[in-house]
């Protein structure tokens, strides 16, 4: 079974080890796909150069390109690449995040792949950086890469909202299984499901003395244990197979994600944008966070990247 069928892999410019690289190639393997390396380069210096003229920047942006492409191909003497049919990208784009996003969407690439950094301090706040525009933006899967290996019989998580109200939750959740799965059987590994609920409001006892918090608690846990079991129908899953857990979905997901060894966890993304997004972003941007595994973005079925080719 093929996990892909056309891969965009994201390169680094300024690292030695290339994450992406080295799991879009084991991917590409897999699952006889094409590969097509995308490196992105801009200097700001080169637009500022006034005393030369339009045609000379350009021919100075032209011979930047060229050398670029030449470490890229450089860069796969030191990989095998027999048998792979793989294409090379480089592109002077001053937005990484489009270009990818824009590469992505002209040669119909199923997923994106790219290697995730830590940010220090608060910036990401509020300056988000190439990874969250493709959570955000991206029209296909994304995967970002971290250190975990992707060993064989190993554990795919996927996190699904239960009890939703709306239909898009029940088809999300569906598209988030179904990767997971198509993904599991690749990588001959074993899918769980993850469904995080609340708990009771830290006020309402005081509110109102008679609530009884325990019996409500239980109430909330077995609704979701019980959505989660006819989701996990669905797709042949047992229970040993499903978890059901009290607390935030990015505090829930990364601690069942280190119990669990998993290797890649899976969940959706809503495309939020706009100072919404700015502040409070989305929970694959809290998760990516503090997993050490892979983590695979899925959109919800009919979304539209705002990124226009």
């Amino acid at each position: 079974m093929s996990c892909v069928n056309n891969i965009l892999v994201v390169l680094d410019p300024d690292k030695e080890q290339q994450k992406a690289l080295n799991r879009a190639l084991h991917l590409a393997r897999i699952s006889q796909a094409s590969l097509t390396l995308l490196l992105s380069i801009y200097d700001f210096s080169y637009e500022m150069t006034t005393m030369l003229a339009a045609d000379e920047r350009s021919s100075m942006r032209d011979s930047l390109i060229n050398d670029r492409r030449v470490w890229v191909e450089d860069l796969l003497e030191g990989y095998n690449t027999r048998d792979l049919d793989i294409s090379i990208e480089v592109l002077w784009h001053n937005r990484p995040y489009e270009a990818i996003i824009e590469t992505a969407v002209k040669g119909e690439h199923d997923i994106i792949v790219k290697a995730t950094h830590p940010h220090e301090g608060l910036a990401h706040l509020i300056f988000t950086p190439t990874d969250w525009h493709l959570l955000r933006k991206a029209p296909c899967l994304v995967l970002l890469v971290k250190e975990h290996d992707w060993p064989e019989d190993g554990k795919v998580l996927a996190a699904i909202h239960t009890t939703g109200e709306h239909a898009h939750h029940e088809s999300l959740n569906y598209r988030i299984t179904e990767v997971a799965q198509r993904f599991a059987t690749c990588l001959h590994s074993e899918v769980h499901l993850v469904n995080a609920y609340p708990g009771a409001p830290v006020t309402i006892a005081a509110e109102i003395p008679e609530f009884d918090t325990a019996n409500y608690r239980e109430v909330i846990e077995q609704n979701h244990r019980q959505a989660l079991a006819e989701h996990a129908q669905l797709f042949s899953l047992p229970a040993a197979q499903q978890h059901v857990l009290e607390g935030l979905p990015e505090q829930v997901i990364p601690e069942l994600a280190e119990e669990l060894d998993a290797e890649l966890v899976v969940l959706g993304t809503i495309g939020r944008t706009g100072f919404s997004a700015a502040l409070l972003g989305n929970t694959a941007e809290h998760v990516i966070e503090q997993i050490n595994c892979d983590l695979l973005a899925v959109k919800p079925a009919g979304f539209e990247s705002p990124v226009k080719v």
